[in-house]
């Protein structure tokens, strides 16, 4: 069984996500560190990339922030590193078709694996082409994470059925970034999900209180936040930690139990 199932087992998820090396390596190898030693159930580890399509402005910017920083998918590769020397927590990177394909799909999969991470996750690949990537990362013991949308429709059960470690549910139309309210029918779309798999869902995109933390995860099994920690980051540099960890504990608190 994949490591990723340790964040759900017997339990709702709080899944983080930071932009590796935001906004230098010191700084955000500390926050994932206050992060994890705050609660989160799994991280989410960001590569920053030029071209990031999925993003809003807030990950944008930190993607910029990072790639100014000197940061590389190899210096993702030692980040990871060195938090597995601390932690076993489950570790999902994120990113692009583009930094996979140029840095060598098999070249990076293993140097993924070998850094101790247990999947990735690929916005711009369609479910149809997602060999390219799944069956390489799946040959060095990475879970390919599936996304389902509010405009996947007839396919919800097809890419569930195939799903592994956990899916991805995008909550609303558009990039990431925080949301005031999120309308999308989660149920209708959870409902098919669990028909077709027992795959973990875990919805993600415009979550950033503990409000809708609680919301989400009473009808899903996790709850995914990217955007409203990103913006801590930016605003407070290099004291971002501390702000992390009393954000990441105050969103755990609030999961259903």
């Amino acid at each position: 069984m994949s490591n990723i199932y340790k964040a759900f087992e017997n339990k709702k998820a709080f899944i983080a996500f930071l932009t590796a090396g935001d906004p230098d390596y010191e700084t955000s190898l500390a926050n994932f560190r206050a992060v994890i030693d705050a609660g989160a159930d799994l991280i989410e580890v960001g590569i920053p990339f030029s071209d990031p399509i999925a993003e809003g402005p807030v990950i944008q910017e930190a993607d910029i922030r990072s790639l100014a920083s000197g940061m590389t998918t190899d210096k993702v590769f030692e980040l990871v590193k060195e938090l597995r020397k601390e932690s076993d927590i489950p570790i999902v990177f994120m990113t692009y078709a583009n930094p996979v394909f140029h840095y060598g799909t098999e070249k990076f999969f293993q140097k993924a694996s070998e850094a101790g991470a247990d999947g990735i996750i690929i916005p711009d690949c369609p479910f149809e082409e997602k060999h390219e990537f799944c069956d390489t990362a799946e040959k060095y013991g990475m879970d390919f994470i599936s996304m389902i949308a509010p405009t996947s429709e007839d396919r919800i059960k097809e890419i569930a059925s195939q799903a592994k470690g956990f899916i991805y549910v995008v909550s609303s139309l558009g990039v990431t970034g925080v949301r005031s309210e999120i309308k999308t029918d989660l149920d209708s779309i959870l409902a098919l999900i669990k028909e077709a798999t027992d795959t973990p869902a875990a919805i993600g995109f415009g979550i950033s209180n503990p409000e809708q933390v609680a919301k989400m995860t009473k009808i899903a099994d996790g709850a995914i936040v990217g955007s409203a920690m990103v913006r801590i980051v930016a605003e407070h540099g290099k004291n971002a930690p501390a702000k992390l960890g009393e954000y990441v504990k105050s969103m755990v608190a609030a999961k259903a139990q």
